[in-house]
């Protein structure tokens, strides 16, 4: 469904509580749709600095005057800060019947908004499927971003009109499946950059001299492929059942980063595994291949 289709929120004062990196981006998306940006806070000076840098001339001011001043309040703090923040502003009364409240963390659905409902606002659960960078760039990565959307029933056009206008793509996720969806995206993001990272300082102890213009196409095409086709898209010496190729992996990798044995050995079980369910792998091969893997001293001797 097109923004032509949805409904245009009214032109809303916007307010940011914690000008980390996401706070300001979906700050500046919502003001190029119309909207516009009245107050923001931060504490510590990164946060200044994004303030000033990405909402230049909206002012900078204690929570409770960002509450004052907004209708549609964006709360883009830490998951663990977010339950304490919605409770002392309820508390103080900075919060206001017919007020929008908006936090973006992944973890939470709208329960952790309760006490601004109970003072009478419209809580939204907002989450932007996506790593935030801190910059102007992060503004235009927002097109076709998915968001994970939580709200009541009553609210649920305005979420995705909201979305809409930042251009995103809304998708519902329910209160309680709020924390699997946030290990799932977790799982996918953040282990891919120890995955990449790690593999970039294996080549470079290879002797790679670019080993990111190594890793570019290839981790490209991989995770396009994955996209794509799921396990189908397994390949390598673990779905193959090439148990010597495997053990010569972890000898080398004792010798040279110990540190990564353990990572190696748990992702290759769990490649074996999906291989071996999905038909991949033979099952003639797999023993060998499962032996390997269940040997924490596992070294070339298994070759």
């Amino acid at each position: 469904m097109n923004s032509s289709q949805q409904p245009r929120p009214a032109r809303l004062a916007v307010g940011v509580v914690g000008a980390g990196r996401v706070g300001p981006a979906l700050a500046r998306a919502l003001q190029q749709a119309g909207h516009r940006p009245v107050a923001v806070s931060g504490v510590s000076d990164a946060s200044v600095r994004r303030a000033a840098r990405m909402l230049p001339d909206v002012p900078l001011v204690p929570p409770a005057q960002v509450l004052e001043r907004a209708e549609l309040v964006l709360l883009t703090v830490p998951d663990d800060v977010l339950p304490s923040l919605v409770e002392g502003l309820a508390e103080t009364g900075a919060i206001r019947p017919g007020q929008l409240v908006v936090h973006t963390s992944g973890r939470y659905g709208t329960a952790v908004l309760d006490p601004a409902r109970r003072a009478g606002a419209l809580p939204l659960a907002l989450h932007p499927a996506m790593t935030f960078t801190g910059t102007e760039v992060d503004v235009q990565r927002l097109a076709g971003c998915s968001f994970g959307i939580t709200a009541p029933e009553e609210l649920r056009l305005a979420a995705e009109a909201l979305v809409i206008e930042m251009g995103g793509e809304p998708e519902w996720i329910a209160e309680e499946n709020r924390p699997l969806y946030h290990a799932a995206l977790a799982l996918g993001a953040n282990h891919l950059v120890t995955l990449v990272a790690q593999s970039m300082e294996l080549l470079a102890k290879a002797g790679v001299e670019h080993p990111d213009r190594m890793l570019g196409p290839l981790l490209g095409a991989a995770l396009d492929n994955a996209l794509r086709s799921g396990d189908g898209a397994l390949t390598g010496p673990v779905a193959r059942g090439d148990a010597g190729t495997v053990a010569a992996h972890v000898s080398e990798l004792r010798r040279h980063a110990p540190g990564a044995v353990a990572g190696y050995l748990a992702m290759a079980r769990t490649t074996a595994d999906r291989a071996l369910a999905h038909g991949l792998l033979k099952p003639e091969l797999a023993e060998d291949l499962l032996g390997v893997l269940a040997d924490t001293d596992a070294d070339g001797g298994h070759q």
